[in-house]
């Protein structure tokens, strides 16, 4: 896949982070999302052979993307679950578990997912780096999936909708 740097055709600021088991494909989002221009923001972890909690981390970089210092994240796990569920805690915060095409685009056009997340031992490497330029360039298609999100909003602030 050939994508655009984003759906703006604009680098985008991505906040990144990984637990142990991904590590090496951080890495590797990290070379090949610099040299398509976007400004990358590594948050950890940084030393192999370490087991690392992955709440801190999704904490991290999804309010950095929550108080606009960051577009986007991007979080690296091992299956990405327990990951999904912790990003999805932060007020603000879309984190959509990215395994294929259907769910990749799914979770921009219609969830406007602001943060990907992947998991290492259940994806490979190049389809890692392919689902996160789909993801990257996707563009939320908004109407009815607006409304849905302004009733998750509303979860969010404790005044479920009717």
């Amino acid at each position: 896949m050939n994508a655009q740097p984003s759906s703006e055709g604009r680098s985008m600021r991505i906040a990144i982070a990984a637990d142990h088991h991904g590590l090496a494909l951080k890495a590797r989002l990290i070379a090949r999302l610099t040299a398509q221009g976007h400004e990358l923001d590594d948050r950890g972890a940084h030393a192999g052979g370490v087991t690392v909690d992955y709440p801190p981390l999704c904490a991290d970089v999804c309010g950095r993307v929550a108080d606009g210092r960051a577009d986007r994240a991007i979080v690296v796990g091992g299956s990405g679950m327990g990951e999904l569920i912790a990003c999805n805690k932060i007020r603000g915060i879309r984190a959509g578990l990215c395994h294929d095409v259907f769910t990749t685009e799914i979770s921009r056009a219609h969830n406007d997912a602001n943060v990907i997340v992947i998991g290492a031992k259940v994806i490979g490497p190049e389809t890692a780096e392919e689902l996160v330029d789909l993801w990257l360039s996707t563009p939320f298609k908004g109407g009815r999936h607006q409304e849905r999100l302004d009733q998750i909003a509303m979860l969010e602030r404790g005044d479920p909708p009717a």
